[in-house]
């Protein structure tokens, strides 16, 4: 991200500006994430990972779990809420901060090298591509294939907005995004979609729009070949 786009982050956890934080572990993530067959001790990389508490659900099920977030705040709010008492050092650019299965290294996505993340077996992006602009999104998915090993795959969850008097059928396609963002490095299976109605928060007479959450399973073209 620019630096502008990284104040603006760093604020919005000074505020507490974290609408997007769930308060329980996502339902696509403890319903689809075992049907990946991981063997235990796997690395799980979680990109821009906040405060979220997949992570805890993840080294539950007896994953080391690797996550990057920019702010400290986030960070820290994430081990004091979990009652976890890290251990901290610096670690090049980042301060590394662990507690049994979990990691969490704190600072810059893109300064991020192989050798940070080790030996990756799947990335776990909830929310971490759809909270960058969209103007730096291909630089994120563009840094993301040279971090992480050819046989990494991607647990990939979207909200797509669906156009108006677009059938489900439609939905049932990869999105325009998605395809543009990742076909040229990766193989994509839209694994599952669900379709809701939703009223917009900031204009509650409004009718309720539907939204698409879709759930993408990606591996490299390396690792599919």
């Amino acid at each position: 991200m620019t630096s502008r786009d990284n104040i603006l982050w760093l604020q919005c956890w000074r505020d507490q500006q974290i609408d997007f934080h769930q308060q329980t572990f996502n339902h696509f993530l403890t319903r689809f994430w075992p049907g990946l067959d991981m063997a235990l001790g796997s690395r799980v990389f979680v990109p821009l990972c906040g405060k979220s508490l997949d992570m805890i659900w993840l080294a539950d099920q007896g994953h080391q779990v690797i996550g990057v977030e920019l702010s400290p705040v986030a960070v820290g709010d994430f081990f004091r809420e979990n009652g976890l008492k890290p251990n901290r050092r610096r670690v090049g650019q980042f301060t590394l901060w662990q507690h049994g299965r979990i990691s969490i290294l704190c600072g810059d996505y893109f300064a991020l090298k192989p050798a940070d993340l080790g030996d990756i077996e799947t990335v776990y992006d909830r929310a971490a591509l759809t909270a960058l602009p969209e103007d730096i999104r291909k630089h994120y998915v563009s840094h993301l294939r040279k971090i992480i090993p050819d046989s990494s795959q991607i647990f990939l969850l979207t909200t797509e907005d669906a156009a108006k008097n677009e059938t489900l059928s439609h939905s049932l396609e990869v999105g325009e995004e998605i395809t543009a963002l990742y076909a040229k490095n990766f193989r994509i299976d839209l694994a599952h979609i669900e379709s809701v109605f939703e009223l917009n928060p900031d204009a509650p007479d409004r009718p309720a729009e539907r939204a698409e959450y879709k759930l993408y399973r990606l591996s490299t073209n390396q690792s599919a070949a």
